[in-house]
């Protein structure tokens, strides 16, 4: 099995891909800093034309768009400056979109799966306020997912948009949760079960159905 995971230099993505590694398959990850299989910065499509080249004829079997950033933590309602909304959306949202438009034809051969990490915080049942960027754009990349799975059911290829929990990541900070390894083995048992009756589900890393 050919598995694809973007992010995959630290984080939930680099645990992925070792969980992977270790049950035999082929993984090819990506980072910004170069520090994986591809080198790839999510937000910028000629490198996502690179990526397509150098996989070129490669059926992909699971695409993981994991890369992702939450620039807004500490904003306060004065701020949230222009700028860096565009920076987020670009890589949480853009960027998943540029990943799976540049490996479609490897995941058409493979009939494969597309699995986006989304957040809770995308959902309309968790408005406490605050975060308004990485919400807005958690929110987007679930649109998107869902619609991506009505339009490439037809080519036989699942999509899934998960809530990974609150992980104990950079991002996700020592305070959080759950620890990377449970999230992933969560994630893992998920992606495992997505198909075609499934498809368009917005579920947590334990399985549970997540309201929109």
């Amino acid at each position: 099995m050919h598995v694809v995971i973007t992010g995959a230099g630290r984080g939930i993505g680099k645990v992925l891909a070792d969980r992977y590694r270790a049950q035999e398959c082929d993984v090819t990850g990506t980072a910004r800093d170069g520090s994986a299989e591809v080198a790839l910065d999510v937000t910028d499509p000629k490198q996502h034309q690179a990526m397509a080249e150098k996989l070129a004829m490669r059926p992909v079997d699971l695409l993981v768009c994991n890369a992702g950033v939450y620039l807004d933590k500490s904003q306060t309602i004065d701020g949230y400056p222009a700028e860096m909304w565009a920076q987020s959306f670009a890589a949480n949202v853009t960027g998943v979109f540029l990943t799976v438009q540049a490996l479609l034809p490897n995941l058409r051969a493979a009939q494969g799966k597309i699995a986006i990490l989304s957040s809770q915080m995308a959902s309309h049942t968790r408005a406490p306020g605050g975060s308004y960027i990485y919400r807005s754009s958690k929110a987007a990349v679930l649109n998107l997912g869902r619609n991506l799975a009505v339009d490439l059911r037809g080519d036989g290829i699942s999509v899934g948009i998960y809530h990974p929990g609150w992980v104990q990541t950079d991002m996700g900070g020592t305070g959080a949760d759950i620890t990377v390894d449970k999230a992933v083995q969560g994630l893992i048992n998920r992606f495992d079960t997505l198909s075609l009756e499934s498809t368009g589900c917005f579920e947590t890393y334990e399985g549970q159905s997540h309201p929109y």
